[in-house]
């Protein structure tokens, strides 16, 4: 089970909102929706917590590049959250996954709802055989362990989260009842 929130810093401290993950197919839409919450463009932290599994963080600063940590990247690579965030962090190119979405084809001239489907399954094998040729993600941490070292958690103090990481980054931000609220 996933839970997921956006804490978005204010001159008044921090607001916080659940994030729904249902649109969330793509490290840029994540992106996007940290940017949407964001006020005056300031900086936006999302969570995503897979239940004794992993936990990520997604840091974005306006219009900076998003800076990412994940707990455990074996793990996270497993699920679909984790996955776009550690291939990100792995260079993995998600674009390959979505060749055949960016194709103008609707399947309705004679035949190519056969070609459509020999080109799935094909790309599907291709796919298939990157994923077990490609680097397994490792076990343990992956990503900027420094990414809310200047909000007061220090890489030492991220790497030893255990348990629930939302309640002790969000304590440690002065983020708690803010972040209760949307829970």
């Amino acid at each position: 089970m996933y839970f997921a929130a956006l804490l978005a810093r204010t001159e008044d401290g921090w607001e916080a909102s659940d994030m729904e993950l249902d649109d969330v197919e793509s490290l840029t839409d994540l992106t996007d929706l940290a940017r949407a919450a964001a006020v005056d463009e300031d900086t936006v932290v999302a969570f995503i917590e897979e239940e004794d599994g992993w936990f990520g963080v997604v840091r974005v600063d306006g219009e900076d590049d998003p800076r990412i940590f994940v707990s455990n990247a074996a793990s996270a690579a497993r699920s679909s959250y984790g996955s776009m965030l550690t291939d990100e962090l792995l260079g993995r190119d998600e674009d390959d996954d979505n060749e055949l979405d960016e194709l103008d084809l609707d399947g309705t001239e004679d035949g190519e709802e056969e070609a459509v489907a020999a080109y799935e399954e094909e790309d599907d094998a291709d796919n298939s055989e990157a994923r077990a040729g490609a680097d397994p993600a490792p076990v343990g941490p992956l990503g900027d362990g420094d990414l809310l070292a200047d909000l007061g958690v220090s890489r030492r103090q991220l790497l030893a989260i255990d348990g629930d990481a939302l309640g002790e980054l969000a304590e440690t931000l002065g983020a708690t009842d803010v972040l209760e609220a949307v829970r």
